[in-house]
Parts: C-alpha cells; sequence; structure tokens
C-alpha cells in the first residue's frame, strides 16, 4: 500500500506492519532495474496471556508462554518472585524461538503456586502469569482457582450440631 513514483520513498509512522519487503524499478530507454531492501521494524516484546494449568501429582504439566517481539525475546521464569533456571528442582525450561516451556516432569505439591514468564529484549518486557493447580483445586468460575479445604468442610460438619443449639 505504499507507493511513490520518485526516486524516493518515505515512510512516515513506521510500525511493525509496515515491515516487510520493498521493490525500488528503475527504467529508462535502454532497460529496467529492480532492487529490494528488506525493512526490519524493531519492537518490544508482548507476552500472550497465560494459561492456567491442573495436573495431578506425579503428572508431566507445562506452562506456554509466547512472545512477539523484534528482535527476538529471551525468556525468564519465575516463581513467586524468585527465578527459576533449567534443572531447577526437576523442571526443564525449553525455548523455541517465540515460544518458552517450562516442564514438570513430575509433579510435586512444592510445584503448585504463581508462575511468571518474563520475554526480554533491548527494547523492553512483557511478562504474564500462570497458576499450576492440583486436583483438589476447583474453578471459581472467573478462570481463577479456589483451593478446596477438605479438613475445614470436615471441621464445620463436626460443629454444626453444636452451632444449631444456639
Amino acid at each position: 500500500d505504499l507507493a511513490s513514483d520518485d526516486e524516493l520513498l518515505e515512510i512516515s509512522s513506521i510500525s511493525r506492519q509496515k515491515a516487510g519487503v520493498y521493490e525500488c524499478t528503475a527504467v529508462n530507454d535502454i532497460d529496467t532495474d529492480v532492487q529490494t531492501v528488506d525493512i526490519t521494524v524493531n519492537y518490544p516484546p508482548s507476552v500472550s496471556e497465560g494459561r492456567d494449568a491442573g495436573v495431578t501429582l506425579g503428572q508431566r504439566g507445562v506452562l506456554e508462554c509466547e512472545a512477539d517481539a523484534v528482535p527476538e525475546a529471551d525468556f525468564e521464569w519465575y516463581k513467586d518472585n524468585r527465578r527459576i533456571f533449567n534443572g531447577f528442582d526437576g523442571m526443564e525450561i525449553i525455548n523455541l524461538g517465540s515460544l518458552s516451556k517450562l516442564t514438570f516432569h513430575n509433579v510435586s505439591d512444592g510445584d503448585y503456586g504463581n508462575y511468571t514468564c518474563v520475554a526480554i529484549n533491548k527494547l523492553g518486557s512483557s511478562n504474564t502469569n500462570f497458576l499450576l493447580y492440583g486436583p483438589r483445586a476447583v474453578q471459581d468460575g472467573s478462570g481463577g482457582v479456589k483451593t478446596a479445604h477438605f479438613h475445614t468442610c470436615l471441621l464445620f460438619i463436626a460443629f454444626l450440631p453444636f452451632l444449631l443449639r444456639f
């Protein structure tokens, strides 16, 4: 959608949508010459919203973080604001271009909780949050998770007859 009949093509308000290959054609009575220029537009990372994951104890679990960025983003993972490194507590981090996967090969109780993925390049950073939860958690209807406290329920049932006397 950009064109010019002049020897100069001015691209005002450059944006990532204007990145790509541009072609310049020069024509005279003798010949035609065509040159191409590849325009790269750099921009900070934008991370897709994190998807919470429910995983049974002892099973394999994966949290996936995807970022759109030029230059390509580097990824960092955190659990409760503590950085996770590859191999930490049996967790594996695999980065595949714009995608980073945090894999739990054998989920334990200590793995459940809040995780943050941060995508970083020289122009900025972006992050998203995840919740890794177990089978004793129930969805609250808003996409979040509330832990079902079985013992609290039993305690309430045990004291219910006592409370009803008043």
